[in-house]
């Protein structure tokens, strides 16, 4: 068993040790770096989404009073590497998708640059494009693998047979719209080049990523890249990875003889090269008997990436091991087109992948004449089914049991669309979640004592939000055995040691295992009364027990809707979540995660979709007027809860990722509520008032 750390400040409801200079503005995000007589880039973007570019003209811009230069293909500086063609920036007059970078105004003030902008005229030989999925795509392809490295098809015994012998089945298919990724912070990299070598201060999941991703672009020495990124204002996957304003902020810092260079994406602009979530094309069947015990599953996925470079989200991989059955395939295939490249949303994968398999699940409960809480559970597999190891922990079935209780369940009518009050449908629905509770390799961490019974904590790990200036500090408190008022905990610099990025819902794991085993090896090497100046680094230590079970996090999802009879308005006054997470580190920070998934879970169900004009290639609705999130008023009541769940398996803390399956099965959910509320079968998000009223 994994020597699980003795809980005294883990466990403990702190407040965020960033709280205060967060919520009086004493937190310096990227583009708040103090540096010197900066300069302020704003780039030109394609207007095509494909061909090449035929002339440019730059003299009105450069003749703009404060512009310093105009950059553009003809006169960017060359880069070292096109391994990655998402990099490679600025080296062609090839355009690859609508609102590629093509070039950048760089000025004394942003205004200057951004007018100026405006003045760059560009010819083009435009190219045929394609931009809309279809499933019926003549070179759909299977991709080597799926994010990050699942096999693309998985097969267990003979679905079809299976399928022929069932007593009730589903064959249905969902999707998913494209969706983009809008934290509060957009993308930000402020550049400096000079006799030292390149600094970036960048919102970022990963600062040590980011390095090692842009070192070899480039074509630096490591030693003279530094990337820092202490406070990101959320990420949601999109800044898992640099993108190519990265490049163009580089790019321009070069040129720029030693001034900085500040280059933010507008909100328009975060809909276009920094990263997307792939609409997705779902056929998915179930096949049971007439006890609603699984007999086979099939889940096939289409779905899109860059022509230019492949992305390929797992999106049926939770299926695998969901629920019980002897027979089961899934699939993904991939349509190459002219867009951006997608990237992580928020639990790729499972997200869209769980909405279209819980919402099959609750239509294979109606056909059964089942409870769909009762469906789930007699389905619950003993196993892993794909791996056959055992579970480290699975609390689906408490977290099912748990959430029914709360939710007052039991008085649930199966009956859909019979309730009518006050001239708006009532109904209930549930969906279960799940994530993998794993961890990223090439963390090491610095433990060093200030004599004072104080000790420095350091390690290149990122806080996006999700409170990790405070938990991370907790877990090395309770490792050294101290208050945790001794730790001074630095994050958020390639000065740092090594960190993996905050992404998978393996950040906590990764960096607080690496903490632990620093901790140890200290007080091995210096005791207790260490000497000032004791200090001792050690990387993230293997886990002996990962191979011998399946890791995951789990939980269920309940919600009310109420539709308007009349206009079809959709509304969800009370959302449930339970989860089984292992050992929680702080409630208080947990709790937020889970209602932050919880709610972009609702958003997803009723309003995100990415509208993309297929004739020009481009987003119409790139901005918060017509790109609709959950606001405050379409919030009620959300709570978020958790059973204990002791897991000696998954790390020295006991813990497991919450950041992303608050999400999974929350779109499932008000789905699932939204038929039992109108008899109405939504298979296509968002759930729209012209969806139901058709």
């Amino acid at each position: 068993m994994t020597d699980l750390l003795r809980p005294r400040e883990m466990g403990q409801p702190h407040t965020r040790a960033d709280g205060v200079a967060k919520v009086t503005g004493t937190a310096s995000y990227a583009y708040e770096q103090k540096v010197d007589h900066p300069l302020y880039l704003y780039p030109v973007q394609a207007t095509i989404a494909r061909g090449r570019i035929t002339g440019i003209d730059t003299a009105a811009a450069e003749a703009c009073d404060g512009v310093a230069f105009v950059l553009t293909h003809e006169n960017a500086a060359r880069l070292a590497s096109n391994d990655d063609l998402e990099y490679w920036v600025l080296q062609s007059g090839d355009v690859a998708y609508r609102g590629q970078f093509i070039g950048a105004v760089v000025a004394e003030s942003f205004e200057t640059a951004r007018h100026a902008a405006s003045l760059v005229r560009v010819d083009y030989a435009a190219d045929p494009h394609d931009v809309v999925l279809r499933a019926d795509h003549d070179d759909l392809y299977a991709p080597d693998h799926v994010n990050p490295w699942f096999p693309t098809d998985s097969v267990q015994g003979d679905v079809e047979a299976a399928f022929g012998d069932a007593a009730v089945t589903v064959d249905q298919t969902y999707t998913t719209p494209t969706e983009h990724h809008n934290p509060m912070e957009p993308h930000t990299t402020v550049a400096v080049w000079d006799d030292d070598g390149l600094t970036m201060y960048d919102s970022s999941q990963g600062v040590h990523w980011v390095k090692a991703t842009m070192v070899p672009v480039f074509g630096l020495d490591a030693d003279t890249l530094r990337v820092v990124s202490p406070y990101v204002g959320g990420g949601f996957g999109s800044k898992g990875m640099p993108h190519a304003h990265n490049v163009l902020a580089g790019l321009a810092a070069r040129m720029a003889a030693g001034r900085p260079v500040k280059f933010t994406l507008t909100r328009q602009q975060m809909f276009g090269p920094a990263g997307h979530r792939t609409p997705t094309i779902q056929h998915i069947r179930l096949g049971a008997g007439a006890d609603g015990r699984l007999t086979a599953i099939a889940h096939e996925v289409v779905e899109q990436t860059a022509r230019f470079k492949e992305f390929a989200e797992q999106t049926a991989v939770a299926t695998r091991l969901m629920y019980a059955a002897p027979n089961r395939r899934t699939t993904h295939r991939l349509a190459r087109l002219d867009v951006p490249v997608p990237t992580w949303m928020r639990a790729p994968g499972e997200t869209p992948g769980m909405f279209a398999l819980e919402v099959a699940m609750d239509e294979l409960a109606v056909a059964c004449g089942l409870d769909p809480i009762e469906l789930r559970v007699r389905n619950d597999p003993e196993r892993d089914p794909e791996s056959g190891l055992p579970w480290s922990s699975r609390g689906l079935v408490a977290c099912l049991r748990e959430g029914a209780r709360r939710f007052g369940w039991e008085s649930r009518d199966p009956t859909p669309g019979v309730r009518l009050r006050d001239g708006w449908l009532v109904g209930t629905g549930v969906a279960s979640s799940t994530y993998p509770a794993g961890r990223l390799p090439g963390s090491a961490a610095s433990i060093r004592s200030g004599g004072d019974g104080r000790y420095e904590v350091s390690i290149g790990a990122a806080d996006i939000g999700t409170g990790t200036w405070t938990t991370l500090a907790q877990i090395a408190a309770d490792a050294l055995d101290v208050p945790l008022s001794a730790i001074d905990l630095r994050i958020g610099d390639t000065a740092l040691p090594a960190a993996s990025v905050a992404g998978g819902s393996t950040g906590m794991a990764s960096w607080g295992s690496t903490v632990v085993a620093a901790a140890r090896a200290f007080r091995e090497r210096h005791g207790v009364d260490a000497p000032a100046g004791a200090e001792i680094t050690a990387g993230m230590p293997d886990n002996p027990h990962q191979e011998n079970f399946a890791m995951h996090a789990f939980g269920a999802q309940f919600a009310e809707v109420r539709v308007n009879a009349d206009t079809g308005e959709v509304r969800v006054p009370r959302m449930l979540g339970v989860f089984a997470a292992g050992r929680i580190i702080n409630p208080t920070t947990a709790r937020s995660q889970f209602i932050g998934g919880m709610t972009m879970g609702l958003s997803m169900a009723l309003f995100e979709e990415s509208v993309l004009d297929p004739r020009f290639g481009h987003v119409v609705n790139h901005d918060f007027a017509t790109y609709h999130i959950a606001a405050h008023a379409d919030v009620a009541d959300i709570d978020a809860t958790w059973i204990d769940e002791d897991d000696p398996y998954v790390n020295p803390m006991g813990s497991k990722g919450i950041g992303e399956i608050g999400i999974v099965g929350a779109a499932a959910a008000v789905a699932n509520a939204t038929h039992h509320a109108t008899g109405t079968r939504i298979r296509d998000l968002p759930i729209t008032l012209d969806k139901l009223l058709r």
